[in-house]
């Protein structure tokens, strides 16, 4: 899906990392929740609170999920699901535009 019809776009950003991973939440009429995002050249740490799927819409990061022990690497078009109460690893390699859907 290239777009969303009919939403309600938060204007407050979310910054996380002092700018390093920005994203603004998008709200849609049946309740469900994305984020859409940018995360800069970096490493992150992350925790879930309920199931997410981080759609890598262009960029190239590697990612260590809860329970694995190797990096897996993204790129765009790319996915990866992340369990509830969970925190995952992520080393951005360039520029990386996301989405992030709370399950």
């Amino acid at each position: 899906m290239a777009e969303f019809k009919n939403v309600t776009v938060m204007k407050e950003a979310n910054i996380y990392f002092g700018g390093g991973v920005t994203s603004r939440t998008v709200l849609f009429a049946d309740g469900s929740k994305k984020t859409l995002g940018v995360a800069l050249p970096g490493e992150y740490e992350f925790n879930t609170g309920g199931p997410e799927l981080m759609e890598i819409l262009s960029g190239e990061l590697e990612v260590l999920l809860p329970g694995t022990a190797e990096w897996m690497k993204i790129s765009g078009g790319g996915s990866f699901s992340v369990p509830s109460d969970s925190r995952f690893k992520m080393k951005v390699k360039s520029v990386t535009d996301y989405c992030c859907s709370f399950l």
